[in-house]
């Protein structure tokens, strides 16, 4: 690295998120300089398909005129401004209102922060403040799942069932539990039908209510496809066996669209798709195809009232941020969510995604593929030692690792979940480009098979 480059001055200066920091000293940053549709070029000139959309949400692509230009005409009239204390401005109402239009049934309240992790955070208050309301001080635990991934603040980031996400943080906190992630490839009993495995699943998460008491569970929080814990996507009537029995318990029932809303799933929520009611539903990424920092909780009515009662009783809900519905954000998702509907992206999302996992599934009989799963545009190839046997890797993500870093060098940027592959391209992808995508996955998975057949040699 040359002494000054944008390389160096990184190197030197900027502490990077979920990042090995050493190794990122060794071997320094990828700088992206530009990004246009699917594609993104490094300082060098380099192109690269970016087909985890960024990170799952860049939904219209790089370089959407229409969003620069909303956010330059915003910027010239109101560059800036909050929402605390009854004060308000056109795009955020505007938002709120379109947000209440397009949500499954009965969302109609809507409370805008930066981020999805900053969402969740707020949403743990919201329960907890709304609890406190009904005069239940004791109703406060929330049950995710493992392998889940809700956000990275202490709250939040509780929430989340990744152990790289909590180990040297003291987390999770003790208001969190965690069942088992719905995954049959991985979780089934040997000869377990995927209907008895979605009963165990369902036992499972009723004797954790049990045990804990029902009247200190507050909520069940889930993606309705996980993301971020190697898409993973639910056998048929699991969601349906957790809502009855959260119903049973009068556990609220939080959906996190942050990866899966607005299209990816082929329906505008993945709720639809995997028919759940939420009562409280947070959203974010594609919201503004992260043009713009902006997430929202949409929430029912029925759950609005309690807290603004409470909130006259005690002078005020005394939550915000200093930058939750700003004007930009909030005009860009808006300028966003038309293109999205304009163009219908919701169900090229769909006709897409059908294109991608079927060539994907053609990787299926590779001696390395364990598994290929996925839900419309949203996709994920599982890497194993042994196909019979299900066997990973040893160490768990060496492989997958190697095929992340080797992809960069065949123009490809993928992400690696332990040693499965995800695939979330942006939703205006061609057939063209998916194929292109492919083939240089192709030849980023022959090069690391014959690393493997070499025996996994370091450097």
């Amino acid at each position: 690295m040359l002494p000054n480059s944008l390389h160096s001055l990184d190197v030197a200066h900027h502490i990077h998120p979920v990042t090995n920091m050493r190794r990122h000293e060794r071997q320094g940053p990828i700088v992206i300089d530009r990004g246009a549709g699917i594609y993104v070029y490094d300082d060098e000139g380099r192109e690269y398909i970016e087909a985890m959309a960024g990170l799952w949400s860049v939904g219209v692509g790089f370089g959407e005129p229409r969003l620069v230009a909303a956010a330059t005409r915003q910027m010239e009239k109101l560059p800036y401004y909050h929402v605390f204390s009854q004060k308000a401005h056109a795009p955020s109402a505007l938002l709120a209102s379109k947000l209440a239009e397009l949500a499954p049934t009965g969302l109609t309240r809507v409370f805008f922060t930066n981020s999805g992790g900053e969402a969740n955070d707020t949403v743990i208050k919201f329960v907890w403040y709304y609890n406190n309301a009904l005069g239940r001080p004791e109703k406060k635990k929330f049950i995710s799942r493992e392998g889940a991934y809700h956000g990275i603040t202490i709250a939040a980031a509780s929430l989340t069932g990744l152990t790289g996400n909590q180990k040297g943080f003291d987390l999770p906190l003790p208001f969190a539990r965690h069942v088992s992630r719905p995954h049959y490839y991985r979780n089934a009993l040997p000869g377990e039908s995927e209907a008895a495995f979605v009963e165990r699943l369902g036992q499972e998460l009723e004797d954790m209510i049990l045990a804990e008491g029902p009247e200190t569970v507050a909520a069940f929080i889930g993606e309705p496809l996980m993301g971020a814990g190697g898409v993973i996507v639910p056998p048929e009537g699991y969601w349906q066996k957790v809502q009855e029995i959260c119903r049973k318990y009068d556990v609220l029932v939080i959906a996190d669209e942050v990866i899966n809303g607005f299209g990816r799933l082929g329906t505008m929520f993945g709720s639809e798709a995997l028919g759940i009611a939420p009562d409280i539903l947070v959203c974010s990424k594609q919201i503004t195809s992260s043009y713009q920092p902006l997430a929202a909780i949409l929430m029912k009515d029925s759950i609005y009232q309690p807290i603004a009662d409470y909130s006259e009783k005690l002078g005020v809900f005394g939550h915000g941020y200093t930058t939750g519905a700003h004007p930009v954000a909030t005009a860009v998702a808006l300028e966003n969510l038309a293109i999205i509907e304009e163009r219908g992206l919701v169900a090229r999302a769909a006709a897409m995604g059908d294109y991608m996992r079927a060539g994907l599934a053609r990787f299926s009989d590779h001696p390395l593929v364990g598994e290929v799963r996925g839900m419309g545009l949203i996709a994920a190839v599982e890497l194993v030692a042994d196909k019979e046997t299900k066997a990973r890797f040893d160490p768990v993500g060496k492989v997958g690792l190697r095929l992340f870093d080797r992809a960069h060098d065949h123009g490809l940027i993928i992400r690696a979940i332990g040693d499965s592959i995800a695939f979330c391209p942006p939703m205006i992808i061609t057939e063209a480009e998916i194929d292109e995508m492919l083939r240089r996955f192709k030849l980023t998975l022959d090069d690391v098979t014959n690393w493997v057949e070499a025996g996994m040699p370091d450097a």
